[in-house]
């Protein structure tokens, strides 16, 4: 599989180098199209993902016209048509103009050379967001001209494009990968909300999985805002924000968030018994734990069930850190059993280190522990991973 650094590649350097060159003629600009490609390319290919980014920008800045809306005039003029509205990704190729993956340092050209002039920035960021996104590069205008970018977000939930609307709660997530946090927004998300409440029920299903996105953002820090904003617009709710209020919900509900499992009518402790069982008890990493949970009801009515299960990992001080994993949610008929099975995988990942040692599992039925048993994991080379 190619490596996704490779999406910021010396050849898409060359085709921008051109094109800029190309557009900057028909504007009466000068563009120095050598330089920048020997800026932009040096040392590239070993450069990682954001690393490259940031270099073909410095790249930008040292070759487009130093007054910034010249050089947003140019950036506008060199980029392809938009995408259409249900589109996720542009396609390759920039034989139509910029778009797609190299949109990344223009945006950042923008945040950095546009914050004397917000507005004519944000209006560059509005284009590039229909070829690309622009959710990176907007965070810097929304910590540094907080007013402008309300004022701006309030006109843009009612743009036609879904990529603009998109923009006004993807580009504001308090905790957006990869991006700028928004502090101010993580300690007080009041003033995105009245966008959300605007943007959930849009006709685009890319806005409203950003707008889910959102409001589980805001969740890790303000779990009752959002557990009553689900009791709010839940009841109802068209089957569209049914699905958004549940994908928001999706971390409280497999934190055993009380508030918001009786929201989704998950409140109530299992009425019944629970047998677990762990095979093997011995796994080496790169291998699979698979676990048997079979729960008997003895409730006189259907319950309803969310099943999630918890490996706690331990730790180079042999702690235990815990990792909830979604598993099931169920109607549980009176007197009525089932067994739920899942093969879980101990895979290496970057953002995990794994240990030798004694693990545990758990399963929570909503939100309470109801079992527990423990495994031992072994490495190839008895060393932490």
């Amino acid at each position: 599989m190619e490596p996704f650094k490779n999406l910021l590649s010396p050849a898409l350097v060359d085709g921008t180098s051109a094109l800029l060159q190309v557009r900057a003629a028909a504007l009466g600009l000068r563009f120095d199209a050598v330089a920048f490609a020997a800026i932009a390319k040096a040392g590239l290919e070993t450069l990682e993902m954001k690393a490259r980014a940031m270099q073909i920008c410095d790249a930008l800045q040292a070759t487009l016209p130093a007054d910034f809306g010249t050089a947003a005039t140019l950036l506008e003029a060199a980029l392809a048509p938009p995408m259409p509205d249900d589109a996720v990704s542009a396609p390759p190729g920039l034989h139509h103009g910029l778009r797609g993956w190299v949109l990344w340092p223009v945006g950042e050209f923008v945040a950095r050379q546009g914050q004397a002039q917000p507005a004519r920035a944000l209006a560059v960021l509005h284009a590039l967001t229909q070829r690309f996104t622009a959710e990176f590069a907007i965070r810097d205008f929304i910590v540094n001209h907080p007013a402008l970018c309300l004022a701006t977000f309030e006109r843009w939930q009612h743009d036609p494009s879904a990529h603009v609307r998109r923009l006004v709660s993807e580009g504001s997530r308090p905790r957006l990968p990869w991006g700028r946090r928004l502090h101010a927004l993580v300690h007080d998300p009041a003033p995105a909300l009245p966008l959300l409440r605007t943007l959930q029920d849009d006709p685009s299903a890319y806005v409203r999985r950003s707008v889910a996105n959102h409001l589980n953002d805001i969740a890790k820090d303000h779990p009752a805002l959002v557990a009553g904003w689900v009791h709010e617009h839940l009841p109802g709710a068209s089957a569209e924000r049914r699905a958004l209020l549940r994908h928001a919900s999706r971390s409280l509900i497999k934190q055993g968030h009380a508030a918001t499992l009786a929201a989704w009518g998950l409140g109530q402790a299992l009425q019944g018994m629970v047998a677990l069982k762990l095979a093997p008890r011995r796994v080496t990493l790169g291998g699979a734990l698979q676990l048997a949970l079979t729960l008997r009801s003895n409730a006189g009515q259907v319950q309803r069930l969310a099943v999630d299960y918890v490996v706690h990992h331990v730790k180079a001080d042999g702690s235990l850190r815990p990792k909830v994993f979604k598993g099931w949610t169920i109607e549980l008929l009176p007197g009525a059993s089932v067994t739920l099975a899942r093969s879980h995988v101990l895979r290496p990942v970057t953002t995990r280190r794994y240990h030798v040692g004694r693990h545990e599992l758990s399963v929570q039925v909503n939100g309470s522990e109801v079992a527990r048993s423990a495994f031992t994991l072994a490495l190839p080379h008895g060393r932490a991973a």
